[in-house]
């Protein structure tokens, strides 16, 4: 997403103005792509995805209109099965996007997406307020609420409820709230995280749907097709290995990135864990018993000259320490320290 933003402020920086079309919830089975943003430039093309198939070809289609009337616009969309197969989805359901123009010339626009990187950049949060009106199609207004109630933008609001919103609880998906005659769509700012999840076995499918449903993003690796299929993991993005025996794809691991290995055994572990430890994520997890463990931190420094200050790093045993035993547990347990790890980088 981060992405995302550094184009906006890329166009806007030259004056160009643009489209986003955002994804948000309403009701019955949700999509996955709840909070998906793509921009959509004065040419035709774009940047992101809202997940592809007929929804994005006709959201596409009516930004060409939104450059015109230079107005907001919000789509709803009702997906069957077969839609929802092209998509990032769950499965079919109802939602809507939130075709947005953003004019190149408004310089408190750019005040506002700069603000938002700069947000991001100092792992802070903040709040992305776009305010439309039930009685006027034309109306729109826009702010950034900082966590320290510092706001950037314009939006005729009651403090009370800027107030609620920084200080009530931390709600880390986007949603839309109606005060008064507005609609106002809160899309919050913060470096949630994408969790790879090296393994399709049973502790693997708990461990995804409930990242999933705390704010990360989930992306699981196996090399086995009827383990890492849409089936089984439903709401995440699948990698399909060749062998786990071979060396990695290029995966896009940054310091955003939690990495929990849980592989069907210690010597795929292993040979994830010699891989992932030079890299530059913000947890690294393996699964397994302490015996395990030291076991193969043994064979890592023997053969591939890893020092015990490399390992320091890996949280192994894997997860808080709760007595867990079933696959349930275990996910419980994983998830609830990637959280932790979350909450103390955004300190």
């Amino acid at each position: 997403m981060k992405k995302i933003w550094q184009e906006i402020v890329n166009l806007l920086s030259k004056g160009e103005s643009l489209v986003t079309a955002t994804v948000f919830n309403t009701a019955g089975s949700a999509p996955r792509t709840a909070g998906a943003k793509m921009v959509v430039k004065g040419d035709g093309s774009i940047v992101g995805t809202i997940g592809g198939g007929r929804l994005e070809g006709e959201v596409r289609e009516l930004a060409r209109e939104v450059f015109i009337t230079k107005a907001p616009f919000v789509k709803a969309f009702e997906l069957t099965g077969a839609d929802a197969a092209q998509m990032d989805m769950i499965c079919g359901g109802k939602g809507e996007v939130l075709l947005d123009y953003i004019d190149g010339e408004d310089k408190l626009n750019l005040e506002i997406y700069r603000g938002i990187l700069e947000v991001l950049m100092k792992k802070e949060k903040a709040w992305l307020i776009t305010a439309l009106s039930t009685k006027d199609s034309g109306y729109r207004q826009q702010c950034l609420v900082k966590k320290d109630g510092t706001l950037l933008g314009r939006l005729d609001c009651d403090s009370d409820f800027l107030e609620k919103l920084i200080k009530g609880p931390a709600k880390i998906t986007i949603h839309s709230q109606v005060w008064e005659d507005r609609r106002l769509l809160v899309e919050p700012i913060r470096n949630t995280g994408t969790v790879f999840i090296f393994g399709a076995g049973h502790v693997s499918q708990q461990i995804a749907p409930l990242a999933e449903r705390v704010g990360f993003k989930t992306v699981v690796l196996d090399d086995r097709k009827e383990y890492a299929n849409k089936e089984r993991f439903p709401e995440s993005e699948i990698i399909l290995l060749s062998s786990f025996s071979k060396p990695l794809p290029p995966l896009d691991i940054d310091e955003d990135s939690y990495l929990v290995i849980v592989t069907r055994g210690h010597l795929h572990d292993k040979t994830v864990l010699e891989q992932v430890l030079p890299m530059d994520a913000a947890y690294i997890g393996m699964i397994g018993s302490k015996r395990k463990r030291d076991m193969i931190y043994r064979a890592l420094k023997e053969e591939k000259g890893f020092t015990d200050e490399d390992l320091k790093r890996v949280y192994s045993p894997i997860g808080i320490e709760i007595l867990a035993e079933t696959p349930e547990e275990i996910a419980v347990s994983v998830v609830a320290e990637l959280i932790k790890v979350r909450a103390e980088r955004e300190k």
